[in-house]
């Protein structure tokens, strides 16, 4: 979902931009009335139909490439699935009492997530890292996180007490985004060859769903007062506390796959697809799973935390490109961002 990325430098994200556009547009025009339903089924139909394209684009080959560096992926799903959600368990003294409950249930929410799939791979092939060990492990992170995120959600926010999820909260996960995965992965021979040839409107649709579902939740937050419910400094707060967390994630990756010893390549791996939260996913999981509760706000935490790790992240992998081992020439091998 991100956008291209540029080794050496800061990078704004065009789409983060245009989610803040749609935050903005759902502040001054929220859906209401009858238009609200009308929305709902919108957002479903437009999550199925991004879980579909997902199913289909991704061709069984990835995920059989790489799959015997079972090191590897374990220590990169260890990282996103066992060592985050410690993370978010720990912030909770600091963060609920502070900024509140429903801000805090956003922060430990995107501890929860798998790891983003194109900007790790982007960042790991910039760096001139294990490309085919992260397109494995980001790939498989994804497909574990649409069961395995419900779950821990189920499992450490309703025994908090800070949320209330049900058992069909869990089913309408499985119907709204895994089945259309599997019939996109079924589909994948009659469908593949269109979506290769119309790559510009299937990224298109990949977008045009998150910015419903951020429209979507926003508005509703709007409708429940979330401006009035969160102050400047809360904000400004939740961008430094993503940077600590990036740069504690970052430096634990490297020092774990070092000490285990992970070679260079792996180690660059590891580190961008072990500490990375994907928006795309995350978005209509929050939109399925917190049905009835403050959306706006527990979404919050995840779009700062999505920017501020693809501008510390494109910052490393510009350093590693640079500092990267020499060719048998001794011409250094610089990744681009077409890497």
């Amino acid at each position: 979902m991100a956008a291209r990325f540029h080794p050496g430098r800061f990078h704004v994200d065009g789409f983060i931009l245009v989610l803040l556009a749609t935050v903005a547009v759902a502040t001054v025009f929220p859906a209401r009335g009858e238009a609200v339903d009308v929305l709902r089924w919108v957002v479903v139909a437009a999550i199925a139909l991004l879980f579909f394209l997902y199913g289909a684009r991704m061709h069984p080959r990835e995920a059989v490439r790489g799959l015997t560096h079972w090191r590897l992926h374990l220590t990169i799903l260890a990282f996103t699935f066992v060592v985050f959600p410690l993370v978010g368990l720990a912030l909770r003294p600091l963060v609920a009492p502070t900024f509140g409950t429903s801000l805090y249930v956003g922060v430990l929410f995107t501890c929860l997530l798998p790891s983003t799939v194109q900007s790790s791979i982007a960042f790991t092939s910039m760096a001139r890292g294990n490309v085919a060990g992260a397109v494995v492990s980001a790939s498989v992170s994804n497909l574990l996180g649409v069961v395995v995120t419900p779950l821990l959600a189920l499992a450490l926010l309703t025994t908090s007490g800070d949320v209330h999820i049900s058992a069909s909260s869990i089913v309408t996960i499985v119907l709204e985004i895994l089945v259309p995965f599997l019939v996109g992965q079924a589909a994948r021979p009659l469908v593949a060859g269109v979506l290769s040839r119309h790559a510009r409107p299937t990224k298109l649709v990949d977008r045009g769903s998150i910015v419903l579902v951020v429209y979507s939740a926003f508005g509703e937050g709007v409708r429940e007062g979330i401006w009035s419910k969160v102050d400047w400094w809360q904000i400004l707060a939740l961008i430094a506390g993503a940077a600590v967390i990036v740069a504690v994630m970052l430096s634990s990756t490297r020092w774990v796959a070092r000490r285990w010893g992970f070679d260079r390549a792996d180690v660059i791996a590891i580190q961008f697809c072990g500490t990375k939260k994907s928006l795309a996913t995350g978005l209509p999981i929050a939109a399925v799973l917190f049905t009835g509760q403050p959306i706006g706000l527990i979404v919050l935490p995840l779009m700062i935390f999505h920017q501020v790790q693809l501008m510390i992240c494109a910052w490393l992998a510009g350093r590693y490109s640079r500092t990267a081992p020499s060719r048998d020439d001794g011409v250094p091998v610089v990744a681009g961002p077409g890497a």
